[in-house]
């Protein structure tokens, strides 16, 4: 199609509509073809595969679920939190693993903020392998390892793709905090060094406990040994869920987080939403 008038280019944008690819967004979330078990398709409020070397973003109300899937066992699933009302409020990874004991994060654990507050919490993981202590990749790292890192380029550094979600919402990089690596595992040996463990496919259900704003890129462990830049396709849906409350067996399932929910209620009761 001759694209070389403004005519010719509206029709062959125009064409365009209806076509799909291996990663892209669906709209609305509720024409997803497949949802998770039990939800009703009209719950979808996401739905989207992101490539290896992408970005996503998305506003999330206080319930909603959303679950992640690694689908052909190399995607790695790089989060960030942070409260839609007041952004300076974020996922603290080192908060997370200090206050609840435990570096490995798996079913059950929560992922707290910088104000003590719960913004999510693992409500299923059929993966087991996280990292929640190497944070993402970096320009000058990707650069030195694959000769790039930039956001278009074949190798991004997933610190420069949360600067371009982050964008979207009116952050910039001061935002960008040490994240959580999702599908791919790091654990400290006997004489304290970090050893990628890898991963194999899975999914991971995270309930969100408060509104945020999620951002995740899709691009390959710092600590990665292979030597090309490695990263499949992630699955992202989300549907809208009940919010806990004090009777959920999360809520009461050690102090620690029983004071981290008793904060994130007192927050949300003031502004009247919980």
């Amino acid at each position: 199609m001759n694209t070389a008038t403004t005519y010719g280019a509206r029709d062959h944008a125009r064409a365009q509509e209806g076509a799909t690819a291996e990663a892209m967004p669906v709209l609305p979330a509720s024409r997803w073809p497949d949802p998770p078990e039990g939800v009703a398709p009209e719950s979808m409020v996401w739905a989207e595969t992101v490539a290896g070397g992408g970005y996503t973003h998305k506003v999330l109300a206080r319930g909603t679920h959303v679950r992640l899937t690694d689908l052909h066992g190399d995607a790695c699933a790089h989060l960030l939190l942070h409260n839609t009302f007041e952004p300076c409020e974020r996922l603290n990874v080192a908060d997370t693993v200090k206050v609840q004991w435990n570096a490995y994060l798996k079913s059950g654990n929560l992922l707290l903020s910088d104000q003590a507050r719960v913004l999510a919490s693992i409500v299923a993981d059929s993966s087991g392998n996280h990292d929640a202590l190497c944070s993402t990749s970096t320009l000058a790292a990707n650069t030195e390892r694959y000769g790039a890192g930039a956001p278009h380029s074949d190798s991004p550094a997933g610190r420069e793709l949360f600067k371009l979600a982050l964008a979207k919402h009116g952050l910039d990089a001061r935002d960008v905090a040490p994240s959580l690596a999702l599908f791919k595992g790091v654990r400290v040996n006997t004489n304290g060094d970090l050893e990628f463990t890898g991963g194999a496919g899975g999914a991971v259900t995270l309930r969100i406990e408060m509104p945020v704003i999620m951002s995740i890129a899709n691009t390959a462990h710092p600590l990665d040994p292979r030597p090309a830049f490695t990263c499949s396709t992630l699955e992202v849906l989300a549907w809208r869920d009940a919010a806990t409350s004090p009777e959920d067996p999360l809520w009461m399932a050690s102090p620690e987080g029983r004071r981290a929910f008793a904060n994130t209620a007192d927050y949300l009761t003031a502004r009247g939403i919980a």
